[in-house]
Order: structure tokens, then C-alpha cells, then sequence
């Protein structure tokens, strides 16, 4: 039974969380969080690599000691080191973690003094009053917690993209092997590229007959088979995620996948414009009266309804019917359409790799130019750049762009947003960049107007570029922060200023409306990936999923432009 990087990932993200309550050296905890987000988002698995003979100390942030742990996960399912602290502090303890504003030494008071140890705790004792009782909450954190748990169990059930790509990856595997099988494709949610998913809807095409559902339910990771049918079955995998497979005909393939991908808004306009038509439209295909006379593809489906085919991406019925109706569909970009990626890190700061590392890792994936923008000085990592390191960072750049000739290096920073809306370095430092990207760490929690002013202030000064990561969350951990993003991207817009779409699956921020909002008021987006190592690089994809169902197209963002026009469009007059 195969470990997966996510599950691994969650053990080290666990051990962290109590190791932090238990107030163990923060060097250590650290350590944990590093190794889980290097697991988290590298592309290859890492019972892959172990099965291949790599070695897994080469890995970012994976020494001697977390590469053994890895190997034990990986050969026996256990994590020792997890168990020993479980013995003496609860597990559910990490899940309290999650709760925004809920940091190690809140979390440490509720489990000693409320014995609080799960959520179903912590509601019942934030709901009976007795939080706000304990010395530093308070009414108002009590208030809080209750909101945030509301929201927490709103969002509990949905699982994030590249964890359910690190499911789906090996379960698909699984059922090309079935000989009976033709065609195999994840519907739903996962298709149309949201964020996060729900269930699983699996298609295949083959006999009625055919050992297929068997097949499915004898994986190796089913835990529960709930039903199980010719055509129809549905099981629960070890990850607690349900799956559905359905084996359609192939006559019904195309209306079937239509059908099921979704969204559920989108697939009753398509059968609102058949009936006007007087067909029929539903999973097994376009009928007039008791006649099919389409279904085997979606483009069928749609042009019996008077539409040509319309991306997965965009089918939430937010205007892709009105759109495709008047043959204006935007051409959505592609990741062959992205020139270079404009948020990298490097072991300057917090990230893993070198800058020559960096740079070609970025050749290597064809593209022109490549940003390093390490931390500023002010932001709550290890190593934030001063004046002085940057300023070496810098001379390391150009020196290195005269050896390289299929890449460019750009030079820029992550430049800390301070509460007052000032920027972290001098303008005399900034001048020196190319251009910067700009963010928002910390006082999440001012109000709406404060926090607005606060970007807008920061806009203001002509060294701003691109504001990094808008809205500050983090999917299932973190809310974003309350601003006014309509005043910002049209502020944006006037000051010559752009907005990133950043690509790492625990972010995606912008999310998919603010990205449509932000083409609809005319401002351009920088796609990126906040690597952190080269493997990184890859998350672009991720960037792009969310791109496509914001409706954006090559000329929206700007960095699918060659480096002459890009420079140009990031200098602020």
C-alpha cells in the first residue's frame, strides 16, 4: 500500500504542531515544517524516489535525519517520533493549530486550564462562555473562535487540489491496468481545476460486463466499499476522500463527462438551451423524443445546443453560456504561453536553492527570465535581506547574468508592506531593482478600511510593483485578511501596478473571481510560483488552472511577455 507525499507531509505538519505546544526547539519544529512543505509540493513521490535508489538527503531541507523518517513512513505507514509525542499530548491538539489566531501557547492554555483537546472542544467550551474567562482571550477572542470554527467545518470537507492529484495520480494508474478498460477520466471539481475538491467522480468506458468495478474495489487503498454495482460504485479511501466510479457506454461518453464534470449551475443552462430546441439533454446523451442524436463527445453536446465547446475551466455559469453563445470566449492562456516566473527564493533567505541553481532550473523549463525576490529584512523569516545583503545579492546577479546565455536574471526582493503602508527598504535600495514585488505578513487583523489604506499607501510610492499574494490566505488554514480589492486593482491600474496570481497550491491567490474581476476593470496580473526550490518551478501549472477559470487570457498577464516589453511595463514613471 503505497504512502503518499501528502500523508507524510501531514505527519511532519503534526509532529510540528504538538512538538510547538510541548515548546521544543524551535530549530527542530522548523525543521519539520520545512521537510512537510518540501514533500508537500515536490512533483515525484517519494516512495518512487526510495523504490529508485535516490537519495533523499538531496532533497531541500531533507537531511540525514527527516530522509530516515521519510524511509520509515514510507516502509512501514508509522512515524515513531509522532507516536512518542502523542503518547503524552494529544494528536487532536494539531487540529486547534488550524484555527486561525489560535497559536501554540493559546492552544497549550485551553488543553491545561478547559482540558480542551479537539474541536468539538473547543466549540462547546467557546459557545458555554468559558474561553473568554481565561486570562488573555476575552470576549471578543471568544467571538472569534466561534466565527473561525464556523468557517473551519464550512471548509473541512474539501480537500486541496495537489493532494488530491497525489490520490488520484496512482487510483487512475490502477484502472488503465484493467485490461476492459478504454477510457479513464476524473470528472467534477478536480476537472473544472478548482482549488479544492469534494468527491471523486470517476468515468470509464467498458462492457457492462467487465471486471472493472471489481477491479476498483480491490485497490490497495479502499478502505470501505459502500456500494459496489455494474455500473456504478462508490468507495471511501484510506484518505477519508469518497470516490465514484461509473463505466459509461461509449455512445454516452461525451454526454456522461458533461455531465459530470459540472458545475451544476452550468449543465441546467446547456439543458435550458435544449429544450428550447426540443431535445433532451442529460448523461446519456441529446435526445429527440426517444431518439439519441448526440453524446458520444462534449463538442457534440454543445453544438446540438448552439454552442461551441466550451473549457472545463470556465463551466460555473458566470457567463461562459452568454460568451460561447456569441462565439466570445476568451482563448484562455496556457502554460507554454508563460516567458518566466516573476517570485523565486533562494538560500539567501528562506529558500533552498543557489541562484545560478535557480536560474537554470528556469532555463531548463524554456523560460527567458527569472525573478529572485528574497525576503526583506522586516518579514518573519531566517535571513531577511538588509541593505547590505542585497546589495551583494545584486552584484551576484549581474555578474552571474554575464556567464548565462539562455536566461536572464532579475533582480528583485519581497518587499514587507509595514502596518503604516511604508515599504521595508529605503528608495534609495529599491532604485537599484528591477522592479519589486510587495506583501503583507503580519496584522492580518486590522480593519477593512485600515488594511485598504494600508496597500493603497504602499501603492503610492513609485518603487511598488506587483503586490504579492493579495488577499494573504492560505487555503483550509487561513482566511484571507478584509481590504477592499475593487479600490485596489483600480488604484492599481492607475498608479501602473499589477497584482500576482500566485501559484502554490496553498495559496492560489488571487483567487478565480478576484482574477475575472481584475481582467474585467482592465488590470493585468503577474502569474508566479513563490518557489522556493527548483522543484517548485513546477507549480506554475497550479497558477494557471486558476488563470484559465478566472478567464484570463495571454494579454493579461504580463509576464508572457518577451523581457523588453515586460521591462517596460514595470517601470513607473
Amino acid at each position: 500500500m503505497p504512502v503518499h507525499n501528502s500523508e507524510i507531509a501531514d505527519a511532519f505538519e503534526k509532529l510540528a504542531d504538538l512538538l510547538e505546544i510541548e515548546g521544543a526547539n524551535p530549530f527542530r519544529v522548523r525543521a519539520y515544517r520545512e521537510g512537510a512543505r518540501t514533500v508537500r509540493g515536490y512533483p515525484r513521490s517519494m516512495a518512487d524516489l526510495l523504490q529508485g535508489g535516490e537519495d533523499l538527503t538531496e532533497l531541500p531541507a531533507i537531511g540525514k535525519d527527516l530522509a530516515a523518517k521519510i524511509k520509515t513512513l514510507v516502509d512501514t505507514g508509522r512515524l515513531p517520533a509522532l507516536e512518542k509525542v502523542e503518547s503524552h499530548t494529544p494528536a487532536a491538539l494539531s487540529d486547534l493549530m488550524r484555527i486561525q489566531g489560535l497559536g501554540p501557547e493559546r492552544v497549550k492554555a485551553l488543553y491545561k486550564k478547559l482540558k480542551i483537546a479537539s474541536i468539538g472542544d473547543l466549540n462547546r467550551a467557546a459557545r458555554s462562555g468559558k474561553i473568554q474567562k481565561l486570562d488573555g482571550f476575552g470576549k471578543k477572542t471568544e467571538q472569534m473562535i466561534i466565527e473561525r470554527l464556523e468557517r473551519f467545518s464550512s471548509t473541512e470537507q474539501r480537500t486541496k487540489l495537489i493532494v488530491a492529484e497525489d490520490l488520484v495520480a496512482p487510483l487512475v494508474a490502477h484502472l488503465k491496468n484493467c485490461d476492459e478498460v478504454k477510457d479513464v477520466v476524473v470528472a467534477g471539481s478536480y476537472r473544472r481545476r478548482k482549488e479544492t475538491v469534494g468527491d471523486l467522480d470517476i468515468l470509464v468506458t467498458a462492457r457492462k460486463d467487465s471486471t472493472v468495478m471489481d477491479h476498483f474495489t480491490g485497490y490497495d487503498e479502499v478502505k470501505e466499499v459502500v456500494s459496489k454495482g455494474n455500473t456504478r460504485s462508490t468507495v471511501h479511501l484510506r484518505s477519508g476522500m469518497q470516490v465514484d466510479l461509473r463505466v459509461v457506454p461509449q455512445a454516452s461518453y461525451g454526454a456522461a463527462l458533461h455531465y459530470f464534470t459540472g458545475s451544476k449551475a452550468h449543465n441546467i443552462a446547456v439543458r435550458k438551451l435544449g429544450v428550447k430546441k426540443g431535445y433532451k439533454v442529460n448523461e446519456y446523451g441529446v435526445f429527440r423524443g426517444n431518439k439519441r442524436i448526440a453524446g458520444k463527445t462534449e463538442e457534440e453536446v454543445y453544438k446540438k445546443v448552439g454552442l461551441p465547446y466550451i473549457p472545463a475551466e470556465l463551466r460555473e455559469d458566470r457567463g461562459e453560456i452568454e460568451a460561447a453563445a456569441k462565439r466570445r470566449l476568451p482563448d484562455l492562456i496556457t502554460l507554454e504561453d508563460i516567458r518566466g516566473d516573476l517570485h523565486c527564493h533562494t538560500n539567501a533567505s528562506d529558500g533552498h536553492h543557489s541562484l545560478k541553481q535557480m536560474a537554470e532550473a528556469a532555463a531548463q523549463r524554456g523560460y527567458a527570465y527569472v525573478s529572485i525576490n528574497d525576503h526583506s529584512k522586516h518579514v518573519t523569516v531566517a535571513h531577511g535581506l538588509d541593505e547590505k545583503r542585497l546589495f551583494a545579492q545584486i552584484k551576484a546577479i549581474d555578474k552571474l547574468n554575464e556567464e548565462l546565455d539562455d536566461i536572464v536574471i532579475l533582480k528583485s526582493i519581497e518587499l514587507d508592506i509595514l502596518e503604516d503602508g511604508s515599504l521595508d527598504l529605503k528608495d534609495s535600495v529599491l532604485k537599484e531593482l528591477d522592479f519589486t514585488v510587495c506583501a503583507i505578513h503580519y496584522g492580518f487583523n486590522l480593519s477593512r478600511e485600515k488594511q485598504t489604506q494600508r496597500i493603497l499607501r504602499a501603492m503610492d510610492n513609485r518603487h511598488f510593483n506587483i503586490l504579492a499574494h493579495p488577499s494573504g490566505r492560505l487555503i483550509n488554514q487561513r482566511e484571507p485578511y478584509e481590504f477592499d480589492l475593487e479600490k485596489v486593482i483600480e488604484t492599481a491600474r492607475q498608479h501602473g501596478c499589477f497584482l500576482e496570481v500566485n501559484a502554490h497550491p496553498d495559496r492560489l491567490d488571487l483567487n478565480d473571481d478576484a482574477c475575472k474581476l481584475a481582467k474585467d476593470m482592465g488590470l493585468k496580473v503577474a502569474l508566479a510560483t513563490d518557489a522556493h526550490s527548483v522543484a517548485n518551478l513546477e507549480l506554475m501549472r497550479f497558477g494557471i488552472n486558476q488563470a484559465r477559470r478566472g478567464w484570463l487570457e495571454r494579454g493579461d498577464v504580463i509576464n508572457c511577455l518577451p523581457l523588453r516589453k515586460l521591462k517596460q511595463l514595470l517601470n513607473r514613471k
